[in-house]
């Protein structure tokens, strides 16, 4: 299987432009391709993985990637499936995100010997003059075009500022600018950016000529990917310190039943034949395949060590023991009455809950259980001596967890 075929075979790509040229490109290791990454946090996500994955992938394949950092494209908004216009950042926070989006890259992607290539569109557009842009760029662009892209048609109905207009101008000038100074000649990004791909491509044929070779592909499904990064209590990051191992590994272990496969298929790169077999698999069965998908993933980020230890935790959680690697929280000597703590304080100080009255209903409904025996009271107390130590590992649900320690 061709390395094209194979990421067709995974269900990464889907829109594209010059299929046999870009198979060539691909399949011969001649690709040079970036994709961008908006500094918007000091730390990736998990709606990054798909993109990171590809990089790798292709780079495997003898390809080279360019990590695009949107230093400058970060000073405005980007109205691309938004409702309205990011928060603007000071440079030194954009500088300060960018430094820390290539440490966590390294994992991915080789940067040693000109293998690939990590550059800020801050170096190149910081330093444009509005009349160069009119005149050199914005020539190329036909107003009543850009209109129809579903990015600018969705805004227009709440009002889109010129500052926002202008980000496909932008991302358009950025490929030119990678075409002529490294030879890339490629581009991939999400669905949503489709229309602003499309203007660089066209942006560089039509100043260098028909015969500039450029071309883009979007990649399947990005938009949910974009979702897997974010659960109803936050972003699930690559940084250990805002998402531990653990966490990492709980958040894939728990995917739903019917996207299992599809996040093997796109995430993990264990051999395509092994996953046609896993394909057939059903009901407890589909339980194994969460655990080496969260554990491909974390391996992949967190390194085979840690992957290790999240799954064993996992594992003792699930059958009732102590998981050593769980998220934590201790209690303040403030949550106490008596050296005493109750089961409603509790919960809602581990932020399992956001209220006394959604902990109260969590108890009475038979959802919580502390080191695995179900709490029905909801006067039901825990001593400072029971938290102490290794302390208690209290869940809500099947899925939300919490070691609750005291430490006076």
């Amino acid at each position: 299987m061709t390395v094209f075929d194979e990421l067709k075979a995974r269900g990464l790509l889907a829109q594209l432009t010059d299929e046999e040229e870009i198979k060539e490109l691909v399949n011969n290791g001649k690709a040079t391709f970036y994709i961008g990454f908006d500094p918007t946090a000091d730390s990736l996500h998990v709606g990054h993985f798909m993109a990171l994955c590809l990089m790798k992938r292709l780079q495997m394949a003898g390809n080279k990637p360019i990590a695009l950092i949107g230093g400058g494209t970060a000073m405005i908004g980007d109205p691309s499936g938004r409702s309205d216009m990011r928060t603007m950042m000071t440079p030194e926070t954009i500088q300060h995100n960018c430094d820390c989006f290539k440490e966590q890259m390294s994992k991915f992607i080789d940067f040693s010997e000109g293998k690939a290539l990590m550059v800020n569109n801050a170096d190149w557009l910081m330093d444009l003059n509005y009349i160069e842009v009119l005149r050199e760029v914005g020539a190329h662009f036909s107003v009543n075009r850009m209109l129809t892209a579903e990015c600018y048609r969705q805004r227009m109905e709440k009002g889109l500022s010129f500052l926002e207009f202008n980000y496909m101008i932008m991302q358009s000038y950025d490929f030119y600018v990678l075409f002529q100074k490294y030879g890339c000649n490629m581009q991939f990004g999400g669905d949503d950016q489709w229309s602003n791909m499309l203007g660089g491509t066209e942006l560089i044929r039509r100043k260098l000529g028909k015969d500039a070779y450029a071309m883009t592909i979007t990649l399947l499904l990005n938009s949910e990917g974009k979702k897997m990064g974010k659960t109803q209590k936050g972003a699930v990051w690559l940084d250990p310190n805002k998402t531990t191992p653990f966490e990492f590994f709980q958040y894939w272990r728990n995917v739903a039943d019917a996207d299992v496969m599809k996040c093997i298929r796109m995430l993990t790169f264990l051999p395509l034949d092994q996953i046609d077999e896993m394909d057939r698999w059903e009901g407890s069965e589909l339980n194994k395949a969460k655990e080496l998908l969260a554990f491909e993933l974390t391996k992949l980020v967190h390194g085979e060590e840690e992957a290790e230890r999240a799954m064993k935790s996992a594992r003792e959680l699930f059958t009732g023991g102590n998981a050593a690697q769980m998220p934590t929280a201790e209690m303040t000597e403030d949550s106490f009455k008596e050296e005493k703590i109750d089961i409603l304080t509790m919960l809602v100080a581990s932020g399992l809950v956001t209220s006394r009255s959604e902990a109260r209903r969590a108890v009475e409904q038979g959802g919580v259980t502390a080191d695995g025996e179900k709490v029905t009271d909801i006067k039901a107390v825990f001593g400072k001596d029971q938290l102490a130590g290794d302390g208690i590992v209290l869940k809500r649900g099947k899925k939300n967890f919490k070691r609750i320690v005291y430490k006076g």
